[in-house]
């Protein structure tokens, strides 16, 4: 129910803001509505991090990011239980926004031993075995594209994933991090 709530919300804001461009919604996918698009669209998660959610966590997430020609361009990542929004526009910079005050994230440089993010929900022996592989001597877990956000702010080095994920969690995420330095690469 929250997750179609919020996505009502975001994509009547949407349709407003950023009228003909297409929005493809994790809750209209499962519905079976999937507009038409071109090359450029936005991805919509409303509620990443429903485990967490329903826990009473406050790390859960709602995603929008704007795509062109396959990329992720523009994200936002809002994490309403901490009033918490990252943003980034590539090539534009990254930022992270808390109680009204902006300020410029990015990642850091690679040290010496590496920290990693992981995820709180999908965490799994062959996780554990490519931190060991990588050499992260440490790792923090936590649910939704909030892991994107880590790195990208330099809290982190590194968030693997393993395992299957859909666009609509990532996309945001991935602009975030790419605007603020970083990369999303395969496993290989």
């Amino acid at each position: 129910a929250a997750d179609r709530a919020a996505e009502l919300v975001i994509l009547a804001a949407l349709a407003q803001a950023a009228p003909g461009v297409p929005v493809i919604a994790e809750e209209e996918v499962a519905a079976g509505r999937i507009p038409a698009h071109g090359a450029t669209f936005f991805l919509v998660d409303p509620l990443d991090g429903t485990k967490e959610f329903i826990r009473g966590g406050d790390d859960y997430t709602v995603n929008i990011g704007l795509i062109e020609d396959g990329q992720p361009v523009l994200g936002l990542v809002y994490a309403p239980a901490t009033g918490t929004l990252y943003g980034g526009v590539v090539g534009g910079g990254a930022w992270r926004e808390q109680t009204g005050e902006r300020a410029a994230i990015s990642v850091r440089p690679r040290g010496e031993t590496l920290t990693a993010v992981a995820s709180k929900s999908h965490f799994s022996q062959p996780t554990a075995d490519y931190l060991e592989a990588v050499g992260a001597r440490d790792y923090v877990s936590v649910g939704s594209s909030l892991k994107f956000c880590l790195v990208a702010e330099g809290r982190a080095d590194i968030y693997p994933r393993l395992g299957p994920t859909s666009e609509w969690d990532t996309a945001a995420g991935h602009a975030v991090l790419l605007a603020a330095g970083g990369l999303v690469d395969g496993i290989d």
